[in-house]
This record gives C-alpha cells, structure tokens and sequence, in this order.
C-alpha cells in the first residue's frame, strides 16, 4: 500500500474508534480515566514512531 493510502486508511480508523466513543463525552455523562486516555491516544497515534506502518498491537486498548 502506498504512504498516503495507508496513512489515509489509518486516520479513517483512528476517526471511526473516536466516533465510536462520541458518547462517552455526552454532557451527562462523565468519562473515565481509561476513556480520556483511550481517546487522547487514539489523537496522537499520528505521533506513533512507527506512524504510518502500524501494526495491529500499536493501537490503544479501548477500555471496558
């Protein structure tokens, strides 16, 4: 796969986990601390040193 298809398919992922959690961040709901950090990881996954060959384990656990 090419750089920026694979650099656009993983922002695509990154973006689909973060919408997944909208929720979480509802005005009547509080997150977590697992959930702020599961978030904010999923943000700065750009910043991984392996950014944008990523594997499979270098994506945050979502917590339970």
């Amino acid at each position: 796969m090419q750089e920026e298809s694979l650099e656009t398919a993983h922002r695509n992922r990154r973006n689909m986990l973060l919408h997944g959690t909208d929720w979480w961040a509802s005005s009547d709901l509080t997150m977590t601390a697992a959930q702020t950090t599961y978030r904010q990881a999923l943000r700065d996954i750009t910043d991984h040193a392996d950014w944008p060959n990523l594997s499979d384990s270098d994506w945050p656990t979502k917590p339970e």
